[in-house]
């Protein structure tokens, strides 16, 4: 076991501050850092925070989750100079899973790799994202050229995000997007959430219907129709 640790409740903490929390976390259990994209309620972590992060001898995995090029460096420059090669590294980065998979991360302390995803974006169409990262690994275990098609995919996965995530409007239809997909899969009755004033956004829904006209490929429903009767039986 081990705890995924969001500091979204210490946005006005100095770094030693947050870090002596996650020492006492840590002395309990397991600890899975996560940097969570401030538009969504977390803060700015800097490399300096990471290399003191990295420090704890219990932290066991990060989820690099800012959404942004700069601050994702920032942590794996921090693992690669930390001599550290018992991190387990997770994107978190729904806007560039592709390529933060593929990517040999590479500085002077060493070369880093992003072993997996914990992503919003797998929520749905999860046998087709298996298939992703089975294929990626198998690119990356080989030390193969990189396919052109993957670099487009790439981008297409992106472009189903924004619409799903409603990128276009801070977010805000985030979990009411991928209450739709399951809805439209038959996993979901409705997009209802928790907080019954979320829901998609103006458009949110066209862009979503874009998204299944221009990608049919990137959908698993018709695993989730041959199996769905099975699933609800069981």
């Amino acid at each position: 076991h081990a705890g995924l640790l969001s500091l979204t409740a210490f946005k006005n903490s100095t770094v030693d501050e947050m870090i002596t929390h996650c020492k006492e976390v840590a002395k309990i259990i397991p600890i899975f850092g996560f940097y969570l994209q401030p538009s969504v309620g977390g803060r700015i972590l800097d490399f300096n925070f990471w290399r003191k992060f990295l420090e704890i001898e219990n932290v066991i995995a990060i989820k690099i989750a800012p959404f942004n090029r700069y601050q994702t460096l920032d942590v794996v420059r921090a693992v690669a100079e930390s001599g550290r090669n018992d991190i387990a590294l997770y994107t978190g980065n729904d806007d560039n899973i592709v390529n933060d998979l593929l990517t040999d991360f590479v500085f002077a302390g060493g070369k880093v790799r992003i072993v997996g995803g914990l992503l919003g974006h797998w929520a749905f169409w999860t046998k087709k994202a298996v298939e992703l990262l089975e294929e990626i690994h198998s690119i990356t275990e080989r030390n193969a050229p990189i396919p052109a098609e993957m670099l487009r995919l790439a981008v297409q996965i992106t472009d189903a995000n924004a619409a799903i995530f409603d990128a276009a409007n801070g977010f805000a239809g985030c979990i009411p997007g991928i209450h739709e997909v399951l809805r439209r899969q038959g996993l979901m009755k409705g997009r209802w959430c928790l907080d019954s004033s979320q829901e998609l956004s103006a458009g949110q829904n066209e862009e979503i219907d874009r998204i299944y006209r221009d990608y049919p490929e990137m959908n698993d429903d018709s695993f989730v129709r041959e199996n769905l009767d099975r699933w609800l039986r069981d």
